[in-house]
């Protein structure tokens, strides 16, 4: 049995944290460098050039790459054979957060949903557990922004709505958004499973690099097909027109119940945030 301790869980998520909101990944910046080939309109190429030098000078400055830091989503792969020793581990998971955000000089964004008084320290945090074989640790820091999970969507369609019914409401989804993800955003698409599990296959969904395939060849194959009708609907970048509204579509899907055709969308904006811990 491999221990694990709590300090030294708090501490990688602690940092992680501000890495994740002061550098965006080279496969954001990279998918940023190929939309500016493909995007015709003026605008839309300032902005696309605009937003790399803005990604450039957050790294070099060590400032956040935008001023919502978002609410801290952990995606969590603990291992069979791992003990978690001198703690609570959630807490540790939280404490890493709560570290984060005060040493980094990050927007806490967190508060009552209904007297919306700000917890102050952007905790509580969201976690998804996952126990897998091994004696690892495997964490994916998701600071994920309220523009864009604001515009995402969740439809309970009926089975004979298919693909196409599927297709529609994805583009719908985008098209209706409009500039308020701050496009050229990533669109993360959880289909089957039940209400709660396409949201979250959707919001995992975005963990895939950029310019990654998809594995299955058929969902390959209809990601590209969402891509394509989504730039045909010239929203463009921060919604100012163009062909680069979304930069990609990542999907999961799993079986679900024969009554229901399960489909969640989640938005992500330009500044898709998240980064690998392996502890």
């Amino acid at each position: 049995m491999r221990e694990i301790a709590t300090e030294d869980i708090t501490s990688a998520v602690k940092d992680a944290v501000i890495k994740a909101n002061y550098e965006l990944g080279e496969d954001v910046i990279e998918a940023f460098t190929a939309g500016l080939k493909e995007e015709e309109s003026p605008v839309g190429r300032e902005i696309l050039e605009r937003l790399i030098e803005n990604a450039r000078l957050a790294a070099e400055e060590r400032i956040p790459i935008c001023q919502d830091t978002g609410v801290a989503v952990l995606f969590v792969e603990l291992g069979q054979s791992v003990s978690v020793v001198g703690g609570d581990f959630n807490q540790a998971l939280e404490e890493g957060v709560r570290q984060g955000y005060e040493a980094g000089f990050l927007r806490k964004s967190v508060c009552d949903p209904f007297t919306r008084k700000n917890t102050g320290d952007n905790t509580p945090i969201i976690i998804h557990l996952d126990l897998v074989p091994g004696d690892g640790l495997k964490i994916w820091v998701v600071p994920k922004g309220g523009g864009s999970e604001n515009m995402s969507r969740l439809f309970m369609l009926p089975p004979s709505a298919g693909w196409e019914g599927i297709k529609q409401r994805v583009v719908q989804t985008v098209e209706e958004a409009g500039p308020n993800p701050c496009p050229p955003t990533i669109v993360g698409v959880g289909i089957g499973g039940n209400f709660e599990r396409s949201a979250i296959l959707a919001k995992k969904s975005l963990l895939r690099p950029l310019g990654v395939p998809n594995s299955d060849p058929d969902l390959a194959q209809k990601e590209q097909e969402l891509l394509a009708e989504i730039n045909k609907t010239g929203v463009g970048p921060q919604g100012l027109g163009g062909r680069i509204t979304s930069l990609a579509v990542h999907i999961l899907m799993m079986p679900c119940h024969i009554a229901s055709l399960p489909l969640a969308v989640n938005i992500q904006c330009h500044a898709s945030r998240h980064l690998e811990i392996v502890l």
